[in-house]
């Protein structure tokens, strides 16, 4: 008598090998949800930047808009190496679902915020959400593809990423234009946005994500994660606020002293705790990890720093709107996705991969360098072409460094791995935004009244300044007195809080106030390609890596094949 066969369970067409080993066209199906949950965290950023100036003055908080970012950056912040080490632990598909099911929840709460207080309150709750996000994304694809085979789908997210990353401004200017939608504010609607996208993601990941994990038990590094929230909560408060409170205040000291302790106590906790710890500072030893590690400071330092000054160069010196700007950005993305699709195939079929991050830091700072020589006059076309080169070097850095760390740890510490490129990176590009917008503020007052100086010889500026000076336009008189009169400077101290008066300006009379912008972005650009220079030459320190053949869960399970445990399907 024969046994009737057993129903395939859900999920088994998505199922690996006996080997651990995914299909193509299992790979396939596994990064349509991963992308969907990459598409959301990238897409969230893009359009709460474009629309928070309308998101503020609605609800009476424009002095202090800056904590909705901190308090996102904060939490995403934390999360991140906790995720890595979690999914390490207990698997990614369950923390990857809750990672979303926070991150929807915190964007419908964020929907029905009614001053910037609650607001922020919420952005923390989307933040913890976040982390998870792209960590675990790249985490999964290290486990299901090997590091030489992963060329075959970096298009996909580079794709995903460029999306997001011109789509958000659009998206986020069209909400933010619009009083009201649906009988709900515009504005509500950049968030409301991610409930859809974020449940269809939920159910895409839930049918196809089905990544085989072997369940380790371990204690939990919850010192680690607190001493680690001592460090990091004073330190991004201090980074995001410190220009307003001023560097040397006593709230600014306090926040460093405090950070200092939490950061002298998370290492001595990571010492006790050994392999169970929340980052194994064993994995700094490792000449490999310590270099791609300290490259990310580094370079994340230089490239968020720089990165964020250009759409301002875009609005406030060449006059676009946030969504021409998010289009202006098109090169940039277009550089890229192409490197990493290029040096991806590159990898794949030499196995090489340490000339690439090289070359892509000096190609970086060497763009970095001709946009420090950028003015108001400049042609965009021009710009765009050096922004063209800018993203082809970022894209030959940011995933040949990521392949490097994971290939350098064991298929177990993977996560882990993700984590602390994704984590540093992240820092460093705090760290730049901080010492950047100061710098670039601290420096445009007087690089205003002194192209006022120079233009003050121009025949066409003097008349400018004149007919401005008797005309009806209130905005025009005002700027025309502050020229007159050298003892009173209202324009150039307001055009610090609120620059949209310069597109209001006759083009003679707005051109000072642009080239004083065009010059102090010079001085951001200038020490943002020394510090990717220097992380050009910390790279060379970087030993040869071979890459792995295998993905993270073959070769796990190829260790655990004599003495293997009872394995969890996920």
């Amino acid at each position: 008598m024969s046994t009737p066969a057993e129903p395939p369970s859900p999920g088994a067409s998505f199922a690996p090998s006996e080997t651990g080993e995914y299909t193509h066209r299992q790979i396939l199906t596994i990064i349509t949800g991963l992308m969907m949950g990459m598409f959301l965290g990238a897409l969230d950023q893009t359009i709460v930047s474009t629309a928070i100036r309308t998101i503020s003055d609605d609800l009476h908080g424009l002095s202090i808009q800056a904590w909705v970012t901190t308090a996102y950056l904060i939490t995403s912040t934390i999360a991140t190496p906790i995720y890595g080490k979690l999914g390490d632990l207990y698997g990614r598909k369950k923390l990857f679902m809750f990672a979303i099911s926070l991150f929807i929840a915190g964007s419908a709460l964020c929907s029905f915020a009614t001053s910037m207080y609650m607001l922020a309150a919420f952005r923390a709750v989307q933040g913890i959400g976040a982390g998870g996000l792209f960590t675990l994304v790249l985490a999964i694809i290290g486990d299901i593809v090997s590091p030489r085979e992963r060329a075959r789908y970096t298009g996909y997210f580079m794709a995903t990423f460029g999306t997001s990353s011109v789509l958000g401004p659009v998206i986020g200017g069209f909400f933010a234009s619009h009083a009201v939608i649906l009988g709900l504010t515009g504005w509500r609607w950049v968030f409301l946005v991610n409930v859809p996208i974020g449940i269809a993601a939920l159910y895409v990941v839930y049918r196809t994500l089905h990544v085989r994990h072997e369940r380790r038990d371990t204690r939990i590094d919850w010192w680690g994660a607190a001493s680690l929230i001592v460090t990091l909560v004073p330190l991004l408060t201090v980074l995001e606020q410190g220009r307003v409170w001023g560097w040397t205040s006593g709230r600014s000291l306090a926040c460093f002293v405090v950070a200092v302790a939490g950061l002298a106590a998370f290492v001595a906790v990571e010492l006790r705790m050994h392999d169970a710890a929340l980052l194994p500072l064993r994995m700094f030893r490792v000449r490999s990890i310590s270099v791609g590690i300290g490259a990310s400071l580094v370079v994340g330092i230089a490239m968020f720093g720089g990165i964020m000054i250009l759409p301002l160069y875009m609005q406030i010196v060449h006059g676009a709107s946030p969504m021409e700007s998010g289009f202006l950005m098109l090169p940039m993305v277009v550089g890229m996705m192409s490197a990493s699709i290029i040096s991806g195939q590159v990898i794949s079929r030499t196995g090489h991969i340490r000339g690439f991050p090289i070359f892509g830091s000096g190609l970086a700072a060497a763009a970095l360098l001709l946009l420090s020589r950028i003015t108001a006059d400049t042609d965009l076309v021009l710009v765009m072409a050096v922004m063209l080169l800018l993203g082809y070097g970022l894209g030959n850095c940011m995933q040949p460094l990521l392949l490097i760390l994971q290939s350098a740890v064991p298929p177990r510490d993977i996560g882990v791995a993700t984590a602390s490129a994704t984590f540093f990176r992240q820092i460093g590009g705090t760290i730049g935004v901080a010492v950047f917008i100061t710098l670039l503020f601290a420096t445009v007052g007087d690089h205003i009244h002194q192209a006022i100086g120079n233009e003050s010889h121009d025949p066409v500026f003097r008349s400018a300044v004149a007919q401005a000076s008797t005309g009806h336009d209130p905005v025009a008189r005002g700027v025309a007195e502050s020229i007159l009169h050298p003892g009173h400077h209202g324009a150039v101290a307001q055009v610090q809080d609120d620059s949209s008066f310069i597109q209001k300006l006759p083009d003679a009379l707005a051109h000072p106030f642009k080239a004083g912008f065009a010059d102090s972005m010079d001085g951001v650009f200038l020490l943002a390609g020394l510090l990717m220079a220097l992380g050009f030459l910390v790279l060379w320190l970087m030993p040869h890596v071979e890459l792995r053949a295998t993905s993270a869960a073959a070769a796990v399970r190829s260790e655990a094949a004599p003495t293997a445990p009872v394995t969890e399907q996920l």
